[in-house]
């Protein structure tokens, strides 16, 4: 039997990230490599409360077929959550952020549109934009985010632009407030929508960014969020917030990849959600994040003296960036680094194009603080070891 896969096909290419977990999973190795949130923070007591209530009130709903628009209840609780002005009518829940980013590039993309990224931007995004076969153009990013001139020069014939203003994935980065509204305002003059991607906006360590590009122009952006960082990602629970003219295309396509987010897990978090618990909950996230970043940063200052390693502090998130001395390669450096019992993430997975072969990308999220001080002083040790040659 001769099976012909299509076109698209063979523009899919297996996650960087999930190939390089594989080998993370050797006993002993200290890994800085997974975008996982901390199982530290999942509220498991919360969730087996609910999961008694709904099974008990409402459990023949909770196990049948629903829209595909999403439990009303959980898109009201979305919807009053936003810092502008949202109708219930504009959420789409969604099986994970990731899916939105999936039925974003099924209803905006054509084969040879052009898509604007950051650089460097999401892996994950990269994967679901590539097989709808977009020319996908990378404008140029600083310490606070989008180039507004490069973003200007570029933006001609564009479909969309995808940003991840906060603690961005993978460098840990935030837009200043001065840099949103001039993104925002170049691009609606130039008639360019934003795709705006924020998973990691409410993990800040000291004060909460700048409110978001979206509800600076809620009809020219898309706004997608996610309920894996802030509650737990096996739940598989994010949510699409669309202008009304794009949101029947949007629930077309969600209708047909999945028919619906299940009904349960949904239910499941609307109950956690309703009497308040994620404003208790999530400081005590943050101020785990906050903790592990400052070990991680103390730990870099001191093992890395000496170095040519450039690295940012991050207000938030998951995730730092670091850059290796001149002639160095973080994929090849990979390797050596696992047989010292430490591993990362080479950044050269999350550029469109002209990748820098030196940066890599840190989690600072799932190792302790203990296991990040010996994690960075091995790091250390293979890179001056590579150093030298």
């Amino acid at each position: 039997m001769t099976w012909t896969l299509a076109q698209r096909a063979h523009k899919m290419n297996p996650s960087v990230i999930r190939e390089i977990l594989k080998v993370t999973e050797k006993p002993g190795i200290i890994s800085f490599a997974g975008g996982l949130p901390s199982p530290k923070t999942f509220p498991v007591d919360a969730f087996a409360a609910a999961c008694e209530t709904v099974l008990r009130t409402d459990g023949s709903a909770a196990l049948q077929y629903a829209s595909s628009e999403g439990l009303l209840a959980l898109r009201e609780w979305i919807a009053g959550q936003l810092p502008w002005d949202v109708s219930p009518d504009q959420v789409l829940i969604t099986t994970g952020s990731q899916q939105g980013l999936d039925l974003v590039a099924k209803v905006l993309i054509d084969e040879g549109s052009k898509v604007l990224v950051e650089t460097p931007t999401y892996l994950g995004a990269l994967q679901a934009f590539t097989p709808m076969e977009p020319v996908i153009v990378s404008v140029d990013s600083d310490a606070e985010g989008i180039d507004v001139a490069d973003l200007v020069a570029k933006a001609t014939g564009a479909r969309f632009l995808y940003v991840l203003p906060n603690f961005q994935n993978p460098t840990g980065r935030s837009m200043s407030e001065a840099r949103r509204q001039s993104l925002v305002d170049a691009a609606k003059a130039a008639g360019l929508p934003i795709v705006e991607d924020n998973p990691y906006g409410d993990l800040w360590f000291d004060q909460p960014p700048p409110k978001p590009l979206t509800a600076r122009n809620p009809e020219g952006c898309i706004y997608l969020g996610s309920f894996s960082k802030v509650l737990a990602p096996g739940l598989r629970l994010g949510y699409v917030i669309a202008p009304k003219a794009i949101m029947p295309k949007l629930l077309q396509a969600k209708q047909a990849a999945d028919l619906h987010s299940p009904s349960f897990n949904q239910r499941m978090v609307a109950e956690v959600l309703k009497d308040g618990f994620i404003d208790r909950h999530v400081p005590t996230i943050r101020a785990l994040y906050k903790a592990q970043c400052h070990a991680m940063l103390d730990a870099l200052s001191k093992e890395m003296a000496g170095l040519d390693v450039q690295w940012n502090s991050p207000d938030g998130g998951m995730f730092l960036w670091a850059r290796l001395p001149e002639g160095l390669s973080a994929i090849e450096l990979l390797p050596k680094a696992v047989d010292q019992g430490v591993a990362f993430v080479p950044g050269a997975a999350f550029y469109a194009d002209e990748p820098d072969p030196r940066t890599l990308r840190l989690s600072f999220v799932t190792a302790s603080e203990e296991q990040i001080r010996i994690g960075i002083k091995a790091l250390a040790e293979t890179i001056r070891s590579a150093v030298k040659g």
